[in-house]
């Protein structure tokens, strides 16, 4: 049996395979992921699933915020400032349930996955 032929054993490949950039990038992904998930879940007042889906978003952002390397001085700074935002914004979609609020995070989570996946690309590209 090919084991390609699993989606999730091809997804698990990914990330064995993939360089730290490309893991961040699918970080974001998953963090995009879940919280277009909670706003579905939301529209269809299914306010215990979207408050799950919100959890895990957040639980992603935990993690990106633990593995920052603060030494390296303002990038992290930065980075850390915008993860505490988003789980800010989270915290009060959560409590308002506003669903324009959700749709900015994920507009802005996009944008720097964007940043990140751009970083990525060029740090794979053979040096000229």
């Amino acid at each position: 049996m090919n084991p390609y032929a699993n989606p999730r054993a091809y997804q698990e490949q990914a990330i064995l395979t993939a360089t730290p950039g490309q893991l961040v990038v699918l970080l974001y992904d998953g963090i995009v992921r879940f919280l277009r998930q909670a706003d579905a879940a939301m529209g269809e007042q299914a306010i215990a699933h979207s408050h799950d889906r919100l959890n895990r978003a957040e639980a992603i952002i935990d993690e990106l915020q633990a593995t920052l390397d603060m030494s390296q001085g303002s990038i992290s700074e930065n980075l850390e400032g915008i993860y505490v935002f988003w789980k800010r914004c989270i915290w009060e979609i959560r409590i308002e349930r506003d669903r324009e609020k959700l749709e900015r995070v994920i507009a802005m989570v996009g944008s720097l996955r964007e940043a990140w996946a751009q970083i990525a690309q060029s740090a794979e590209a053979p040096a000229r």
